[in-house]
């Protein structure tokens, strides 16, 4: 019997796990992952635990890192729309948008026609709508090349959706935040923020809280810790049983209470593996 056996930790991946804030502002290549992060992952499996990634990547921008990190179980993908394993190369759960997506998009577009939209599929396809040099760097920083599409009429864009994300400056993306919860159709998404500048739609309900507990049902484990730095991190963060967040997280999620470890570059997830290690 090992100490952490039942015990499922669960770590948002971008800016938790792996530094990535800097190339995706800058064009630069990541710093490797720390290897006190690889270190301690493996001990924490070693003594029973579970270790997984909740991540707001789509599922093919996370692939090439699947490898690079040790884990034990499926990782939950696209901020929260499914469980992936990528062992077995297959979704175990996924939640896709309404078939209105497209009717609410178009009200969007219609009162902020500039905005960009990163339209994401089950699967490789990506679609994009007013490309940004943002997205150009987005693109570079998860490997995923991208189909520039000029309108989101039904023959343009397949559904189902996974997720969308919406990207303008902070003021906009809350005033479409608002417009959409005013039109009385926000009910049937979540709309989180990952960045001041971006905007995740997703279903109501597929958020990396609810698919983390999903996770650890599936599991069969006990005990959920999770740990991340950023607003869409805080639904699994609200509903662990224990919440860490690294130093570099987001003003909100520093205020929220959560235990505090050290910056993403010096190796947080391997901390907070230490101090579990002492406390159990």
């Amino acid at each position: 019997m090992g100490k952490f056996d039942g015990m499922l930790l669960v770590s948002d991946f971008d800016n938790t796990l792996l530094y990535t804030d800097k190339a995706l502002k800058e064009g630069t290549e990541c710093p490797p992952m720390s290897p006190r992060n690889v270190e301690k992952i493996q001990y924490w499996m070693s003594e029973g635990g579970t270790f997984a990634v909740a991540t707001g990547r789509a599922m093919n921008a996370y692939r090439p890192y699947d490898a690079m990190v040790p884990t034990n179980a499926p990782a939950v993908v696209d901020n929260g729309a499914a469980i992936y394993d990528y062992e077995k190369g297959e979704y175990l759960l996924s939640s896709t948008l309404s078939g209105q997506v497209l009717e609410h998009l178009a009200a969007v577009l219609e009162r902020w026609p500039k905005i960009a939209l990163e339209m994401y599929h089950q699967g490789e396809l990506l679609q994009v709508l007013n490309p940004t040099p943002w997205n150009v760097q987005h693109a570079t920083l998860t490997g995923l090349q991208y189909q520039e599409v000029w309108d989101i009429r039904p023959e343009t864009i397949p559904l189902p959706l996974a997720k969308v994300l919406l990207v303008a400056e902070r003021e906009v993306l809350e005033s479409i935040r608002d417009f959409a919860n005013e039109s009385g159709w926000g009910q049937q998404y979540e709309l989180i923020f990952s960045s001041d500048h971006l905007l995740e739609m997703t279903a109501k309900g597929a958020n990396k809280g609810q698919m983390v507990l999903r996770l650890k049902e599936m599991l069969g484990c006990h005990t959920l810790i999770c740990a991340g730095d950023h607003m869409n991190d805080l639904p699994m963060l609200s509903i662990a049983d224990k919440g860490f967040c690294t130093a570099n997280s987001v003003p909100e999620v520093l205020a929220a209470g959560f235990e505090q470890v050290c910056h993403c570059l010096d190796g947080a997830v391997g901390e907070i593996i230490e101090r579990l290690d002492e406390r159990y």
